[in-house]
């Protein structure tokens, strides 16, 4: 297995950098090649990407997911891959963001855009536009505080997001419900 290891601060505090790399349905805005992350659950995430001029989907589960300090992940379909993103404070605003992927080749074009060295520049670039997407949004898209850790899942319950604030577009809301109200998918029910 080959990996890629990259780190870059953030001009945001350590709270609002976690909350907003929870909102995998996000990643499309600043992860080049990903067309879709799509939360199933608070624990599987099912990812759809442009590698190698392919379009390839897989599942993933997070096995790990400490508030504030690590997310880590593994594919359980799809081709081998697995990572592991750490957040540091290093200051009142600024929040170190250290990103490791594992992952396995299996084509040729995979094999020599791994040994040109395209993945880790696409990582770098994709580290680079989540820190311009937080810094300048101001805040946090959502976020989710619950713990990961194996099989067992904890949701804090306290001051949480669900993990996608999306909102519906209109042809997503059943058609009883449509009208000139909007529906705030991000409260409740």
């Amino acid at each position: 297995m080959e990996h890629v290891e990259k780190s870059i601060e953030v001009e945001a505090p350590l709270s609002a950098v976690y909350n907003q790399w929870t909102q995998f349905e996000e990643f499309p805005r600043f992860m080049e090649g990903v067309e879709e992350v799509k939360q199933l659950d608070d624990k599987r995430l099912r990812w759809r990407a442009e590698i190698g001029g392919k379009v390839v989907e897989w599942d993933a589960e997070i096995f790990e997911q400490i508030p504030d300090q690590r997310i880590a992940w593994r594919s359980v379909t799809g081709s081998m891959n697995s990572g592991m993103v750490n957040f540091e404070s290093v200051g009142a605003d600024r929040t170190k963001v250290s990103l490791k992927i594992n992952y396995k080749t299996s084509g040729a074009m995979e094999k020599i855009g791994s040994a040109l060295g395209l993945l880790s520049q696409r990582i770098e670039g994709d580290l680079e536009r989540f820190k311009e997407f937080i810094e300048s949004r101001g805040a946090e898209t959502g976020g989710w505080r619950g713990r990961i850790e194996g099989r067992q899942v904890e949701s804090t319950g306290k001051g949480t997001s669900p993990r996608s604030k999306r909102q519906l577009t209109n042809s997503e809301i059943p058609a009883p419900l449509r009208g000139s109200q909007a529906i705030d998918t991000t409260q409740p029910s």
